[in-house]
Parts: structure tokens; C-alpha cells; sequence
């Protein structure tokens, strides 16, 4: 038995999210269903670092699996990369330790969410980031996303569907990138955890501070609040990717 590490890259849009459900395509559904027809039908189960919801993106997700097959790596990351689907990718393969766990051992990971503040939204990107025409100001957001960074309680930004009973987690970083050229706003949020929604909530909320639907002091408010009720909306899940997690 043989324990490998995979990171992977995949375009959401046309998954039903990331876990196997009854119903619905997959990312893992797609993943396993290779590896099956590698091993000759045996069935292989994957376990990812964390698990996204339809519509969200990934740029570099690990996940690990145990392989019984002697075939060598090169070949199995050959035979991956062919037999999924375009909108998935296998970037990397490497054999690992058997007590390695994609999720377990995970420190942090690091997501990005994209705005589109052009008047017209773009065809091309609208798979991948949100659009939003309105007037928006920089520092305003800026000062909101500073209030995030630390240790706190972030029930606020947490999805009332939540599992979780401890929402306490840390932000490391909660940034702000503008390109003024195709006016898209690139959100950076790096921390030891995420809550159900989170990001897209925190945008949500951003997003009502900067085009001046809510002052900045009311985000610390928020915050302080535990109430899902006094956040901003849950946005969109195109403009959210998962860009790395790190061990």
C-alpha cells in the first residue's frame, strides 16, 4: 500500500461542489471514478485538505489516497491527468509517508475572492469573479478587512447551516489588490481555518462598507455581534478559489 500526495487544480463552474453526493457531478466523484479505472475498478477513497462548495474554484488543493498498484508514479500521474475531465488537473504526485493526512497536517490555507467593479460585466471572467458595477472605495475596505486580522469569533460570517460548534479562528492576512487596468478587485484571506461561507460572507460584507451601504465602524460591530442576521449577504461562488494550503 502506498500512500500518495496529489494537489490539483480545478474550474468549479460546473461541479455541484467538491464532495460526492448521491446526485450531481463531482470533483471527488470525477477523482475517484479515475482512479478506479486505473486500479482495474477498484474503488479508492480520496480525502482532501478541505472540501469547496459549487461554483468555487481551486488552484492548488491536496488531497491524499492510498494506492495498491505497483505501476510506477510517472505513469499514474500520467494516466490521471488523462483520464479527468478538462475542467480538473492533476498538478503534482508524490509518494508519501502512510501517516500523512491532506487534512489533518494542514496549517493554514489561503483563498482569494474576485470582484468585477467594470460598469459591464465581462463575459469572459464572469465564471470567476463577481460583478459588481457600483462605485467602490478603496480605503473603506481596507480598513474593514483590518478589523478581521486575529483570533476572534466569527459566527457573524459563519452560514447558520454550519456543523461547527467553535467558530473561533485566525486570519493571518485580509487583503485588498486592485488592477486598475481590468478594474477587478482581488480579495486575499489567509488563516488556520475557514467557517461555512465564511469568505463569501466577509465579501458580502465588504462589499456593503466600500460602495457605502454601511460605514467601516459597523464592521467591527459585526464582528462582535455572533449574529449571522447583522452581516452582509452571502455572495456568489464564482469569484471564490482556493489558492494553497500550507503544511
Amino acid at each position: 500500500m502506498v500512500r500518495y500526495k496529489a494537489t490539483i487544480a480545478y474550474d468549479g463552474t460546473d461541479f455541484s461542489g467538491f464532495q460526492v453526493q448521491p446526485k450531481g457531478r463531482t470533483v471527488q466523484g470525477e477523482l475517484e471514478k479515475a482512479l478506479a479505472q486505473m486500479d482495474k475498478g477498484k474503488f479508492i477513497r480520496i480525502h482532501p485538505a478541505g472540501r469547496t462548495d459549487a461554483g468555487v474554484h481551486a488552484a492548488q488543493l491536496v488531497l491524499h489516497f492510498d494506492y495498491t498498484s505497483t505501476i510506477p508514479k510517472e505513469g499514474l500521474f500520467k494516466g490521471l491527468n488523462v483520464l479527468t475531465p478538462n475542467d480538473i488537473s492533476i498538478l503534482y504526485l508524490e509518494r508519501v509517508a502512510n501517516d500523512f493526512h491532506a487534512r489533518y497536517q494542514a496549517k493554514s490555507k489561503m483563498y482569494s475572492y474576485r470582484v468585477d467593479n467594470q460598469g459591464v460585466r465581462n463575459p469572459f471572467t464572469r465564471n470567476f469573479a463577481l460583478h459588481h458595477p457600483y462605485p467602490l472605495n478603496q480605503a473603506k475596505a481596507e480598513a474593514a478587512l483590518a478589523v478581521l486580522v486575529g483570533t476572534h469569533d466569527f459566527t457573524s460570517f459563519c452560514s447558520m447551516k454550519t456543523d461547527k460548534v467553535d467558530k473561533v479562528r485566525t486570519i493571518y492576512e485580509a487583503s485588498l489588490k486592485i488592477d486598475e487596468t481590468t478594474k477587478e478587485w482581488i480579495f486575499t484571506f489567509h488563516g488556520d481555518g475557514f467557517l461555512y461561507n465564511m469568505i463569501r460572507i466577509i465579501v458580502g460584507t465588504v462589499l456593503e462598507i466600500a460602495d457605502g451601504r454601511k460605514e467601516v465602524e459597523e464592521m467591527k460591530k459585526v464582528l462582535e455581534a455572533r449574529d449571522r442576521n447583522v452581516a452582509g449577504p452571502t455572495i456568489g461562488p464564482q469569484g471564490l478559489r482556493l489558492e494553497k494550503v500550507h503544511y
